[in-house]
């Protein structure tokens, strides 16, 4: 269910931005807005308080972003309080980000490493994954991972290529376990 509210809602938005062709400003102001919702915990608890009227959590959206957002984000957020879908806000706005990512030619790829690769491995890895996707750029963040002993997991949104020494041996822990012996 909270899939089918975002892509909804996160849809919605996103034509909005493609019809008035606001894109780049629509997804700048989004980011700012997930980066305040995300330190401010305590306006995310009285968006969602039972004992706040409607009325009154609309009158605080516009008070806190009417100067720095665009009015059509703003009936957005009255739209999600109206119909009491504020505690979905973050995989809403995550959602559209997403989707004016794809749409620009944006792809995200987490790289786990055992140890911290040096600047020309990252540009090596950016390079072939350039090469070998759809996408124009690509947003790269780095996870280190000691467990994993050596070798790398890339992940693109679904996609995920593993190879970790660590999973190299699980798998060939699994195969051995396989065989029988016989006598």
């Amino acid at each position: 269910m909270a899939k089918l509210v975002s892509k909804t809602y996160g849809e919605a938005l996103f034509q909005v931005a493609i019809e008035q062709d606001k894109l780049d400003s629509f997804m700048e102001e989004i980011i700012t807005i997930q980066q305040i919702l995300k330190e401010n915990p305590d306006f995310f608890a009285l968006m969602n308080h039972p004992r706040i009227s409607k009325d009154e959590k609309k009158d605080v959206i516009k008070n806190v972003f009417v100067n720095s957002v665009d009015k059509e984000i703003i009936g957005l957020f009255d739209l999600i309080i109206t119909k009491d879908r504020y505690h979905e806000i973050d995989s809403i706005l995550s959602y559209f980000i997403e989707k004016a990512k794809l749409e620009k030619g944006i792809g995200t790829a987490i790289i786990t490493s055992a140890v911290e690769l040096q600047e020309e491995q990252k540009q090596q890895i950016s390079k072939k994954l350039l090469d070998t996707t759809m996408y124009e750029t690509m947003e790269m963040k780095y996870i280190i991972d000691k467990n994993l002993i050596g070798g790398l997991i890339i992940r693109i949104n679904d996609r995920v290529v593993d190879s970790s020494i660590k999973t190299k041996l699980e798998n060939m822990k699994k195969e051995l376990l396989k065989i029988q012996l016989t006598k």
